[in-house]
């Protein structure tokens, strides 16, 4: 497909720059309306996106990409910030807080009952917006008849960036510092008014420490299962559109919803394209697709009561994707797109069952030396295995980020790997492997990673599939204990989704390993797993999803990308995204440095001149867990006329046996001059992490 098109609909619209929708106890949100110029005469169905990214000038040109495209298309579509942010009132008690959820069940209340409504509301989002658009529908307001969540989550402890596998994800820190600095952002005075400023240093004064507070559940405990609507996904009755990519972090939520919602009878659609955590009309790595005519169709059917065939959709649409070097960038991921009219009873049979041992990967029941292969198989891997994973959640690809994982031949070399012999023809996995390991850990806590390889023949290894679990939680993400030395568990992991094509001539591996820095902290302890292959234990067994004959879909199976034109844009410093590794030999020190500069730049619409950088750091010394540091630095300017305001926030993390210790500041500038400035040390126990 070539680039997207941007439609002029200007003609066809009204834009109301903000709207203030009033809550019950006195605060107002702010929101920016895009409505069909017919709606006061001919009221229309309410599109919602309600997430905390600055309506007025953190997602303006986004917004008017999507929210104009609907309004152009016969729906009011509405970007609502909420509470705390951007221009509403409040503060922001969190992620996914109950107050969140009980304003945006108002706000839908009172989208319905505006005179160019005719009372139905979808909701749609990404990230932060399809998490809430579940939440939401899990409270059933009747106003709201659809939702379309992209890369999103149905468990914000094991399905989101704190915690993966019970094992503490970079994201924590990452996310989180980005999260925290978004607490000192302004407010508009254009908006707002002289209370700007004071709303202003009221947020910084009732800012959180995010990363320290999610470090304070370190199990699956009630502050995870609030906002997990995997709880009781029957308290989902509305339809849903699930999507994500495979460069996402999010992908395993749609096979989530697509299997629970589809027991439950409640309609339900999945795709997932090669993008990463981009909406699709502008998906990274490509093809992109028009996805807002396809979430039109979901829209015209369920709040217009149009038969647009989305009914009669697979239930998976799926890009099947082709074997490639693995480098951190790619433009376009070459595949087809599969359909899988019944998910998951039309999908892979029975998976084929493969055993891991003497270095080899061979069907079960396969005949062979049984003698001859070695009882026990031994993992004890670098500290920096994982260098090469990637981000767990390639954000930035848009903007030819270098976040994909790369050849994975170094991250072999620290693991025990097990290969098939070349395969004999194709073979396509979709779905999500299964590996059941027999391991003990020679000290009280581990965490182990497994792999799934594409090895090409030159020798070039590209990472499939991953899943990892802390030993702790072989039992329960809840009721982690402490491992006993040298006593083997079984131990299962269910590893990230894909759907690709490994070629005949080519190895299927197994990779295992007991670090995969820096994207999970690791144990207090260097530790040495044993992999137990005898008869008499459960031995180590991989279950792959494998469709011998996918249903191949039309190349036309999606519309090009379309959008409608934004506002302007004037460049004074472009800026670029950067990864880079580097190596101390006398200190033994590996850091991991990844850079994020937005440049700076004016949004000629409203006059705001704007500029964000971020830096974020992970360091560690050979042979040495508790040399880990991580840090993310962030600097925001906000400038106009006389209206003049620099955010930093500063957060630090390293660890002992026992603790973690979060360090951070934030400061707020007023034309230069320090106007507000908070400081935060927390020591937090750890807890089998």
């Amino acid at each position: 497909m070539g680039g997207i098109e941007h439609l002029d609909v200007g003609h066809l619209i009204d834009e109301v720059e903000t709207a203030w929708i009033p809550m019950a106890d006195g605060r107002q949100l702010a929101a920016r309306l895009f409505l069909p110029r017919t709606a006061h005469d001919e009221p229309v169905p309410v599109i919602l996106e309600y997430i905390p990214y600055r309506r007025r000038d953190g997602t303006r040109l986004g917004d008017e990409h999507m929210h104009r495209w609907f309004a152009a298309h016969g729906y009011a579509s509405v970007r609502v910030d909420i509470a705390g942010m951007g221009d509403s009132d409040g503060h922001v008690e969190d992620e996914y807080a109950r107050r969140e959820q009980d304003d945006g069940v108002e706000v839908i209340a009172w989208l319905a009952a505006q005179p160019w409504s005719t009372g139905a509301v979808g909701m749609i989002g990404i990230s932060w917006g399809g998490f809430n658009g579940l939440q939401i529908a899990a409270r059933r307001p009747p106003a709201l008849a659809a939702v379309i969540s992209l890369c999103s989550t149905v468990d914000r402890y094991h399905g989101d960036v704190h915690y993966t596998g019970g094992c503490l994800n970079e994201e924590n820190l990452e996310w989180g510092g980005y999260f925290f600095a978004m607490h000192g952002f302004p407010p508009d005075p254009e908006i707002v008014g002289e209370r700007w400023r004071d709303m202003w240093l009221d947020r910084i004064e009732h800012a959180i420490l995010p990363p320290a507070g999610w470090l304070e559940h370190q199990h699956r405990d009630d502050f995870w299962k609030h906002g997990s609507v995997i709880e009781d996904l029957s308290a989902i009755e509305v339809p849903v559109l699930a999507v994500s990519g495979w460069a996402d972090g999010y992908t395993g939520t749609v096979f989530d919803l697509v299997e629970g919602l589809g027991a439950l009878g409640t309609p339900c659609k999945g795709i997932v394209g090669p993008w990463g955590h981009k909406y699709p009309q502008d998906g990274v790595p490509g093809p992109a697709i028009g996805f807002l005519q396809e979430a039109t169709r979901w829209w015209d059917r369920w709040l217009r009561g149009v038969d647009t065939g989305v009914t009669a959709d697979p239930d998976m649409r799926l890009w099947l994707e082709d074997s490639i070097t693995p480098v951190g960038h790619v433009p376009e991921h070459p595949g087809r797109w599969i359909g899988i009219d019944r998910w998951p009873a039309g999908g892979p049979a029975a998976p084929q069952r493969w055993r891991l041992a003497d270095g080899r990967l061979r069907p079960d029941g396969q005949p062979g030396d049984h003698a001859a292969v070695p009882a026990t198989t031994i993992v004890r891997s670098p500290v920096t295995t994982g260098m090469r994973a990637g981000q767990w959640c390639a954000y930035g690809l848009g903007k030819i980020a270098p976040e994909l994982p790369v050849d994975q031949r170094h991250e072999d070399a620290g693991s025990a790997c097990f290969d098939t012999a070349p395969l004999d023809e194709p073979l396509h996995v979709v779905g999500r492997a299964t590996v059941r390991l027999t391991v003990s850990s020679d000290r009280p806590a581990a965490q182990v990673v497994v792999r799934v390889c594409d090895v090409h023949p030159d020798g070039t290894s590209e990472r499939l599939a991953y899943g990892v679990l802390n030993l702790c939680h072989h039992r329960s993400h809840e009721h982690p204990q402490v491992l006993v030395p040298g006593e083997p568990v079984e131990a299962e992991l269910v590893l990230t989704p894909i759907a690709h094509t490994v070629p005949a001539g080519h190895r299927l591996r197994v990779a295992v390993s007991n670090t995969y820095w820096p994207m999970l902290w690791p144990s207090p302890e260097r530790t040495t797993l044993t992999l137990h292959h005898a008869d008499g234990t459960g031995g180590c067994v991989l279950d792959l999803p494998v469709i011998d004959d996918p249903h191949v879909l039309a190349d036309d199976l999606f519309d090009e990308p379309q959008d409608a034109r934004a506002g302007r844009v004037t460049v004074v410093r472009p800026g670029p995204e950067r990864r880079w590794t580097t190596y101390d030999l006398d200190e033994r020190r590996t850091n991991v440095v990844a850079s994020r500069d937005d440049g700076v730049y004016v949004l000629d619409d409203i006059g705001t001149e704007q500029s964000f950088t971020r830096v974020r750091s992970h360091s560690i010394v050979d042979d040495d867990p508790l040399s880990a540091t991580a840090t993310v630095r962030s600097r925001a300017t906000y400038r106009r006329g006389d209206w003049d305001v620099r955010v930093e926030a500063d957060i630090s993390m390293r660890c002992t046996v026992d603790t973690f210790v979060v360090e951070a500041r934030l400061a707020g500038y007023d034309q230069d001059q320090l106007a507000i400035e908070r400081h935060w040390h927390e020591t937090i126990e750890r807890r089998h992490v």
